[in-house]
């Protein structure tokens, strides 16, 4: 067979014995039940505080192409922490990451975290040093005895398409009035149909509610 075109003229080399070089996966099942083991370990170790690790806080992912999403940051600013009344040191006690490398570039994300910050505080059980001797913030006798340790994420970071329906489910449920139920965020950057597809379940949703909670649960 001749070489045509100006490509690569085969020159293949097969002694190198690759019988012997092949990856196997073999171990796959036992790493899967060691994984699992080191993470009970872990929980076990930590407890009773979260499982899932610190509290992180809400970023918008990087370029053109994605920066309508959301996700976890690696840890809050210095100035959040300030505008939440925390400092660094204590943050970091407290279950709170701190990443003083990061800088806030719009008023939107120092709120959004501020306001994830002081709704992670009033939900806090904080376990004194010394059950004898509590100070001042720490939780009472009643609190700590409710206390259970979290799994997972602590308050993970959801799309504005999840609150959306959330907020839809707890309208047809009845926790929320015909008036303030779903909405749209007027800055929120879906796609064209994904817009429609809410829009036509809100505008169903008092005449037919069983439809509508049908086609966002389906």
């Amino acid at each position: 067979m001749t070489h045509k075109h100006n490509n690569v003229i085969p020159n293949g080399h097969f002694h190198k014995d690759w019988q012997n070089r092949v990856r196997t996966w073999f171990n796959q099942p036992a790493r899967k039940i060691r994984r699992r083991k080191a993470r009970v370990e872990k929980a076990r170790r930590v407890a009773p505080r979260p499982a899932g690790g610190a509290l992180r806080p809400i970023v918008r992912c990087p370029t053109f192409k994605y920066h309508t999403k959301v996700r976890a940051g690696r840890g809050f600013t210095l100035e959040e922490i300030k505008a939440a009344g925390l400092n660094k040191k204590y943050a970091r006690t407290i279950g709170i990451s701190v990443d003083p490398r990061r800088r806030n570039k719009s008023t939107e994300s120092l709120q959004a975290n501020v306001q994830r910050l002081k709704e992670y505080r009033s939900k806090l059980i904080l376990f004194p040093k010394k059950l004898s001797s509590p100070r001042k913030g720490d939780s009472g006798a009643e609190e700590l005895k409710m206390a259970t340790q979290l799994q997972g994420a602590v308050m993970p970071v959801r799309q504005v398409g999840e609150m959306f329906l959330t907020t839809c489910a707890q309208f047809l449920k009845g926790e929320l009035k015909p008036g303030g139920g779903c909405y749209l965020s007027k800055d929120t950057n879906f796609r064209k149909n994904k817009i429609l597809y809410a829009l036509n379940i809100s505008k169903n949703m008092i005449k037919y509610p069983r439809v509508a909670c049908a086609k966002m649960f389906r």
